[in-house]
């Protein structure tokens, strides 16, 4: 997990890169998916006034592998894969930060591409596809993003990432909600333990 951020004078650059993979093998279930995300977002704002800053920025969400309703069990149902779902967001708004632990994004004009590249799941209804057979589905609406890194105590950080968008072109009641923890616990120079959660 990578957090790089360049400012200097009025530009402020953030990028993010979350990649996680992880299986688990117990007596009886055999191999078991822990952990299978990737998360990738980069924002450039200009500041405008104090804290605040013009921005636009991209992202991307996906996962590296097939997913079941019974774990990595290939003979139960498959839910997700590599691009299905996977999102891309682009857009434009407003940044605010006023610290190096917080930062918010307010787009209130944002595109928003849901990919589903299996056919095996390209069925009308799953991950808002309109009709059998679509790969793709388009929004067009509001998204905020918010990260805030809280030092739990010595050695030991919690970053957080949450994101909310309502699709104005169709139910923008609607909401859909993500929310990403990332546990970093660094025992000395050579060991460390990551401990993550994901939500969407």
């Amino acid at each position: 997990n990578y957090n790089m951020t360049y400012e200097k004078d009025k530009d402020l650059w953030e990028n993010m890169v979350i990649l996680g993979y992880g299986m688990n093998n117990t007596k009886g279930l055999g191999n078991r998916k822990t952990q299978d995300i990737i998360n990738l977002s980069t924002n450039y704002g200009r500041k405008i006034a104090g804290n605040w800053y013009a921005s636009a920025g991209a992202s991307f969400l996906s996962q590296f592998a097939a997913g079941y309703e019974d774990g990595n069990n290939p003979e139960a149902k498959k839910i997700s894969n590599f691009m299905a779902p996977g999102y891309l967001s682009v857009g434009a708004g407003f940044t605010y930060k006023p610290n190096d632990i917080f930062t918010m994004t307010l787009r209130p004009a944002n595109a928003r591409w849901t990919f589903v590249g299996d056919k095996d799941l390209q069925y009308a209804g799953n991950y808002g596809l309109k009709h059998d057979g679509d790969s793709s589905v388009f929004q067009f609406g509001f998204l905020g993003t918010a990260q805030y890194k809280l030092t739990l105590m010595e050695n030991i950080t919690l970053m957080n990432s949450a994101s909310v968008f309502s699709n104005y072109l169709d139910h923008p009641e609607r909401l859909v909600l993500g929310y990403n923890g990332v546990l970093n616990m660094k025992i000395n120079k050579y060991i460390s333990t990551l401990v993550t959660l994901d939500l969407l």
